[in-house]
């Protein structure tokens, strides 16, 4: 088949969740399939990194979208349009006539836009099958931010939790296929036929995430983009909330935070016992170097990609139930849910005081993650979906 994709980010670096799956769907994709992709950057990608995409696509095309414009988009669009600001970010009216003219060239057998923030390029597109991917119901995520939002932005976020509600549903029916990652954020999409949405979950690079010996440096690992909202929370809430009654009892535990962008507040956390590393080369360094991870999500959507690559570097992991509801891992035996503060205590004194259940805690989330979450695998069933009629 030739597959169309347009994305919103270039996916490399894998600093984000949506160039994680994009770039391995890519990937998988791309050993029976030609692929055309089109991704929008606000910035000029340097040339070692358009490299590690360019070998499994035909084509490669990146679209620039000037920050200037982009400012300019938003705030029109805050007065005069009813679109969610995430969409209206990503589009400008220029590159829509770019990217048509790209896929036109190609004669495609399939379109697949990854985000709403790409759908208005390609809701009218007529020439082939289009398949929309959620991805996440962002709409949700924007609704639990409102409540932790300082009160100045409170506004702003309700009216773009609103807005992304409505065109979630809007969006619906310019598409022949919808696909997202989990069947808690398939349920949040308000659509009569929601049921319609097929679930495609995440994976895991088994070849490059796994189990290595290592000297411990670390009690405890969080990681992920550290200037994205939910992160950021959680962060906040392990050092200031869960941590210090942990130090009550071991005043010596130590917690490294690791992950691109650290916002403000998450190099404030930095002390003696607790490490912000900012962007790694090598995540896997941070990992190995840890005892246990722990993903304390308060806000957010979609599968914690961090849970996985966690889980198949046999580390034990703790998350909230929230987290959970997208992993399905069962409690107590391939993870651990907490979600107070004093649950995530309990939680993380009883792996570090009982070696054996943190092993065996680590070695069933292994099997687990082993067993569901391969992308190849995954992405077969989006490959399925671009041959249905």
């Amino acid at each position: 088949m030739k597959i169309g994709i347009l994305l919103s980010r270039f996916p490399y670096p894998l600093e984000k969740g949506d160039k994680l799956r994009a770039f391995h769907q890519i990937k998988s994709l791309s050993k029976k399939h030609e692929l055309y992709v089109c991704a929008l950057s606000t910035k000029k990608i340097n040339p070692e990194v358009y490299e590690k995409v360019k070998p499994h696509c035909k084509e490669l095309n990146v679209i620039r979208l000037h920050f200037i414009f982009v400012g300019l988009h938003l705030i029109y669009g805050l007065f005069f349009s009813r679109l969610p600001l995430q969409v209206l970010y990503f589009y400008d009216r220029s590159a829509k006539n770019k990217i048509i003219r790209f896929f036109n060239r190609f004669n495609l057998d399939h379109l697949y836009c990854q985000l709403i923030r790409t759908s208005e390029y390609l809701k009218d597109f007529k020439d082939c099958p289009k398949t929309l991917d959620y991805m996440d119901a962002l709409s949700s995520g924007m609704s639990k931010r409102i409540e932790k939002s300082p009160f100045y932005f409170k506004p702003f976020v309700k009216i773009e939790a609103k807005r992304l509600k409505r065109y979630e549903h809007f969006i619906f029916n310019h598409f022949d296929h919808k696909t997202i990652i989990s069947e808690q954020d398939r349920k949040i999409i308000v659509h009569a036929k929601n049921d319609q949405i097929k679930v495609i979950s995440n994976g895991v690079d088994f070849d490059y995430f796994k189990a290595v010996a290592s000297e411990k440096k670390y009690d405890i690992i969080f990681t992920g983009n550290m200037s994205y909202p939910p992160n950021v929370t959680a962060a906040s809430f392990l050092i200031q909330k869960v941590m210090p009654l942990l130090w009550q009892e071991d005043e010596t535990l130590k917690v490294v935070i690791a992950g691109a962008n650290p916002a403000r507040k998450v190099k404030q956390l930095a002390s003696q016992n607790v490490e912000v590393t900012g962007w790694m080369e090598d995540i896997r360094d941070a990992y190995a170097t840890s005892k246990i991870f722990v993903a304390p999500m308060q806000i957010g959507s979609g599968l914690q990609n961090k849970l996985l690559e966690a889980m198949a570097m046999e580390l034990p992991c703790i998350t909230t139930e929230l987290a959970n509801n997208a992993l399905n891992a069962i409690h107590n035996e391939s993870i651990l849910i907490a979600n107070t503060a004093e649950e995530f205590a309990n939680s993380i004194a009883e792996l570090l005081k009982n070696e054996n259940k943190r092993n065996a805690v680590a070695k069933m989330g292994n099997a687990f993650v082993n067993k569901r979450y391969n992308w190849d695998e995954t992405t077969k069933q989006l490959e399925k979906l671009f041959l249905t009629k």
